[in-house]
């Protein structure tokens, strides 16, 4: 059994660690709100721009873009959007974790752009192949750096590198609740048909200017952009929940801890003051 020094010594330094959960929590508590309602605000404009895109795409047809172009899947691109720090629960876990089942289920080569600093280790670590890597986004992600990796990835796929662009992300549902997602970001396809039993949504027509490609080639790259930007204000919102609910567990177990220990200290306390009284009566019946 410990001594009592020894279970003082890990009260105090299980203190000084709830300490700085406690601390990390609050600051990842801020850091969320701000982030949701980044989230909240950007949500409508990227699922308005994805109508607007989907109703252009489909009624006129014959329309051809380089980012619409669907090629044999001969070699699969996956953007992963991780985060830079760990302390926040399962998060950059079940991302990799999506990733893995993802490229185990692909029979195309594949090759990772990785976005965070997390992901990128450990891709490297796996040796899977990496075409571009992007770290030190910061808590506040803004449009433009969202536009550089877009760029990049539009110009990997018209070069033909990847012949098909994968993005993993987190879903932010709620502080508590985060879902891995993987959606396809090129090529841009149209909606599919609606059922004949299904009326259309608008079926109003519109007039493009200068003309529906010039409408389209300025859309497209523009709507990838914002697909882009939405994912990284989602995963961003997401690490600040897990990392708020992973900082508020373990200040929970700190405290259970030193329940525990403070009861192991008061148990050696009084084992140890038992000890001396018996020494004293002995002590004192040997001089009888």
């Amino acid at each position: 059994m410990p001594g009592m020094r020894d279970i003082k010594r890990r009260i105090r330094s299980i203190k000084s660690t709830q300490q700085i959960t406690k601390a990390m929590k609050m600051v990842a508590a801020a850091k969320l709100r701000k982030s949701q309602e980044k989230v909240v605000a950007a949500r409508p404009y990227a699922n308005k721009l994805r109508q607007v895109m989907e109703r252009l795409v489909a009624g006129a047809a014959g329309l051809q873009h380089p980012l619409l172009e669907v090629r044999p899947r001969q070699r699969v691109g996956f953007v992963v959007l991780t985060a830079d720090r760990g302390l926040c629960g399962g998060y950059n876990a079940n991302i990799i974790r999506l990733t893995e089942q993802a490229l185990r289920e692909e029979a195309a080569e594949t090759a990772l752009v990785p976005v965070g600093r997390k992901g990128r280790d450990y891709i490297r670590r796996r040796r899977y192949q990496m075409v571009q890597e992007y770290t030190d986004l910061g808590d506040n992600p803004n449009f433009i750096q969202a536009r550089e990796i877009a760029r990049r990835v539009m110009q990997l796929y018209q070069e033909g590198v990847f012949d098909e662009v994968n993005l993993v992300y987190t879903e932010f549902l709620s502080a508590i609740r985060q879902q891995p997602t993987m959606v396809r970001l090129l090529p841009i396809q149209p909606p599919p048909d609606p059922g004949a039993d299904q009326p259309a949504a608008d079926s109003a027509e519109y007039i493009y200017e200068p003309s529906p490609a010039g409408v389209l080639a300025t859309l497209l790259p523009r709507y990838v952009e914002t697909q882009l930007y939405r994912a990284l204000l989602e995963a961003k919102a997401s690490e600040h929940g897990a990392r708020m609910t992973a900082m508020g567990s373990a200040s929970d177990n700190a405290a259970e801890m030193i329940d525990k220990l403070t009861l192991s200290f008061n148990r050696a306390r009084q084992a140890a003051i038992t000890k001396e009284i018996l020494e004293v009566v002995s002590g004192a019946e040997a001089l009888k």
